[in-house]
């Protein structure tokens, strides 16, 4: 089903973006791969082509920067130029910091990359799916879109306007045959609470040590299945959570083994 296809992944050097990549490339999906770290975007991108006999472009791409974006899709090159499948994945959070003690570069840091970076590289793609009457945005939400958890003040409220942004689009794609979904995770081990920290390890560990986390390829198979659906099927939305983790707040101390 996805053989030939075109997906953008955006955050691919890494983490969930990274674990797409694999999961869609073994379906035969030729990728265009965009990260800040154009090093690890190109060991990911000569994995994939070796193993999967599949075609990378890779890009190195702030999805903050709007004209960047802008000038990075409308340059690609004519194999490339028409995108089947978009997964906005790049996002991040900064600190765990009260509203009143917070830092106010950790917040534009976020909203720049999870709220008008998604809708930079939307915009950009967006149009030429409308056109073929055909393609598949998928965002990458979380559990913090649906909940709010202490310090987590800005960080969920831009993946809430990530919920919102998605239910959005599906109304203004009512009528073509463009398909939008959210994969919303709860717990995910990868590099997220280390960027959170700033590089910090030892802030950052302990987070996964309570009870066995999601892996971003259990995330990674859920966009697959929402991409490889029948064309008159479309998955809205998916919230998938760690056995121990009923909610941001509710979890079983069970311990990883």
């Amino acid at each position: 089903m996805l053989k030939n296809k075109i997906t953008l992944i955006t955050g691919a050097s890494a983490g969930i973006g990274e674990a797409c990549a694999h999961s869609f490339a073994r379906e035969g999906s030729h990728l265009i791969l965009a990260a800040r770290r154009r090093d690890k975007t190109e060991t990911v991108a000569s994995y994939l082509e070796e193993q999967y006999g599949i075609k990378t472009h890779v890009l190195t791409l702030d999805v903050r920067d709007r004209l960047a974006v802008n000038k990075t899709i409308e340059d690609l090159p004519q194999e490339w130029a028409n995108i089947d499948i978009l997964i906005n994945n790049a996002g991040l959070s900064r600190g765990l910091d009260k509203v009143q003690e917070a830092y106010y570069l950790d917040w534009d840091e976020m909203i720049d990359t999870n709220v008008k970076g998604l809708l930079w590289v939307s915009r950009a793609v967006m149009p030429g799916m409308v056109e073929r009457d055909f393609g598949h945005v998928i965002n990458i939400g979380s559990i913090a879109g649906r909940q709010v958890y202490p310090g987590g003040n800005v960080y969920c409220a831009t993946k809430h306007a990530v919920k919102a942004i998605t239910q959005g689009m599906r109304i203004d794609l009512l009528g073509s045959k463009v398909r939008c979904s959210s994969v919303d995770p709860g717990l995910v081990e990868s590099e997220f609470s280390e960027v959170r920290f700033r590089g910090d390890k030892e802030k950052a560990e302990p987070v996964y040590q309570n009870f066995p986390p999601l892996q971003p390829v259990d995330i990674a198979e859920t966009v697959l299945f929402c991409a490889t659906r029948p064309p008159h099927v479309n998955i809205h939305d998916v919230l998938v959570m760690p056995q121990d983790q009923a909610a941001v707040y509710a979890s079983h101390a069970r311990g990883v083994e």
